[in-house]
């Protein structure tokens, strides 16, 4: 039997106006799984995430992460419970370099008042060793090393879509929420970041929550997959069903043909 879920949300909903964004969203994530979710364009999958990170307020409804309940919270404080995030929008630091980049993202782990840094001395200097040792790995996790001290402006597209995700992993999160990580790529650079994804998986422990319209990376990477179409909720199952399901054909391709598929894994192609 599932222990406690690491993500638990209940009856979430949100309006901006007159508008229903989100409506009576109830999603459960176990420890360890990768959950897609997936939708039409304005479906409101950006909105669940901007929830589920506190940028944003949900009108009603409740969101818990690991036990602990955070609906209300602000962003620093999901952040401090171990939730980290990318953006469709790459929102990286331009003027910083590579490896600054990732080290700014362990903000929410590192302890930098300027008082308590005297105060500890040696401990603290240890701990910064840690942090900068531990941006170097994930450069060298995400092939990035070479480019350490080049400003990140100066990034191809795909390397600064891995840097950002870099960024994200630097805050020791327990639930990575990756929102269109593929967006942008060429089919090649797709596959390498599925085999990435996956890696990271295996040696961070991590809980993944993904939004992403590219269809095979979905089909890939997912243990189970939630539809929304409108805000709401319009089906959940494996890939497998996912893809066979009449209700999420119409709903993506405006049709119910049985042989009309949403993607193939990259690994049957």
């Amino acid at each position: 039997m599932p222990g406690q879920p690491l993500l638990e949300v209940k009856g979430l909903s949100k309006s901006f106006g007159g508008i229903r964004a989100v409506e009576e969203l109830h999603l459960s994530v176990q420890e360890g799984e990768f959950v897609g979710l997936i939708g039409p364009n304005g479906a409101g999958k950006t909105t669940v995430f901007n929830l589920l990170s506190g940028t944003i307020k949900p009108t009603s409804g409740e969101i818990a992460v690991a036990g602990r309940h955070l609906t209300g919270c602000g962003a620093e404080e999901f952040a401090a419970r171990g939730v980290s995030r990318t953006f469709q929008n790459i929102r990286l630091f331009k003027q910083l370099t590579v490896f600054e980049n990732v080290l700014a993202g362990m903000h929410a782990s590192s302890d930098r008042h300027p008082c308590r840094s005297l105060a500890q001395g040696r401990l603290f200097r240890s701990r910064e060793r840690q942090l900068q040792d531990h941006a170097a790995e994930l450069l060298e996790t995400f092939g990035l090393a070479r480019h350490a001290d080049e400003l990140s402006v100066h990034l191809s597209y795909g390397d600064q879509r891995r840097l950002e995700i870099a960024r994200a992993l630097a805050a020791f999160p327990k639930l990575l929420l990756l929102d269109e990580p593929a967006a942008g790529m060429n089919p090649a650079e797709g596959r390498q970041l599925v085999e990435l994804l996956k890696q990271v998986k295996r040696t961070h422990q991590l809980t993944f929550v993904l939004i992403e319209h590219d269809m095979d990376v979905v089909m890939e990477l997912c243990d189970r997959i939630r539809v929304l179409d409108c805000g709401k909720s319009l089906f959940e199952g494996t890939p497998e069903e996912v893809r066979r399901s009449p209700a999420v054909r119409e709903a993506y391709l405006g049709v119910e043909d049985e042989h009309a598929e949403l993607g193939t894994p990259y690994g049957g192609v």
